[in-house]
């Protein structure tokens, strides 16, 4: 298990290629990354905010909840933060396990918990100033399936 955050950026292709060279017992490797987006056209830059040390044991108790929960052999979280453009990758989840849907549903889980419960603060910048970003409802709902 390894969990970073970071202010730099990743390269996608080279962690999931070390990621997947490193499991041994694995089926299945799940990725998942997000990018920052711009729905409106807009937004300028995305700030996000953490408590080191803080953060970063939040994140790596949900993934070891996760590879208890599921039969994962290894999970990978990269999460960035400080200032961020639009396009630009903000995250990475990427899990590994002997089938494909414990892959998936971890995956799918610890994306679910990043957005909704893991500690960073996300300030939007644009044309009409700064505004934090508030907690959204649809995130909260689908913590509720698991």
């Amino acid at each position: 298990m390894r969990v970073a955050v970071q202010p730099a950026a990743f390269d996608l292709g080279a962690e999931v290629a070390a990621f997947a060279a490193g499991v041994r017992g694995a089926g299945a490797v799940v990725s998942f990354t997000g990018l920052v987006r711009d729905e409106g056209g807009t937004l300028s830059a995305m700030e996000i905010e953490h408590y080191p040390g803080m953060t970063e044991k939040a994140i790596a108790g949900i993934v070891a909840e996760a590879m208890a929960r599921w039969a994962l052999v290894d999970a990978l979280v990269i999460h960035r933060h400080g200032r961020l453009f639009p396009g630009e990758a903000i995250m990475m989840v990427a899990t590994a396990a002997p089938h494909r849907g414990d892959a998936f549903a971890a995956a799918e889980y610890l994306m679910d918990y990043l957005k909704s419960r893991a500690p960073f603060w996300k300030k939007e910048l644009g044309a009409e100033g700064e505004v934090w970003v508030p907690a959204r409802d649809a995130d909260e709902d689908a913590l509720k399936r698991w």
